[in-house]
């Protein structure tokens, strides 16, 4: 049975991009959430109006990959000390959030991101807000898969 996880850390199409590559994950799907307006577009969410994040859907196969594994992924491509994204864009849009679905998802994050502090993995403190999931809102067409349509798979994170 697949599951899902929400990932918030950037330009959703890079982060999409690494998710696609990691054995394990069936599908991804770009979009927002976080915020308070249904059915945002992609032109609200970079005026700030909405309150959403650039995020990431990944479904995935718990019996390929775990929860903690994709976490280890998220944090591969995206440090966490800051709202800005391995292009270096800024806005509340690219903030980094890892939105849980229930208590065991949210333990599996906390204790990850206490681990990568106490060992200064990173040069500044993780700042990943823990949000619960609520909303998920699909991007517009042309930025699903972004990088392939592209041909800028070898440029993913």
């Amino acid at each position: 049975m697949l599951d899902y996880a929400l990932f918030a850390g950037g330009c959703f199409w890079g982060v999409e991009a690494a998710f696609r590559a990691t054995p394990g994950v069936a599908f991804t799907k770009v979009g927002y959430a976080g915020g308070s307006t249904v059915d945002p577009t992609y032109k609200d969410v970079c005026r700030d109006l909405t309150g959403h994040a650039e995020t990431v859907l990944v479904i995935y196969d718990p019996a390929q990959i775990s929860y903690k594994a994709l976490l280890e992924t998220y944090f591969s491509i995206n440090e966490g000390s800051c709202a800005c994204d391995e292009m270096g864009s800024f806005g509340s849009q690219y903030r980094s959030i890892i939105f849980f679905n229930n208590a065991e998802q949210k333990q599996i994050a906390e204790d990850l991101i206490n681990f990568l502090n106490r060992s200064h993995v990173y040069e500044a403190p993780i700042s990943t807000d823990l949000v619960l999931t609520k909303n998920f809102y699909l991007a517009e067409d042309y930025h699903q898969q972004y990088y392939e349509k592209h041909g800028l798979v070898d440029q993913a994170c």
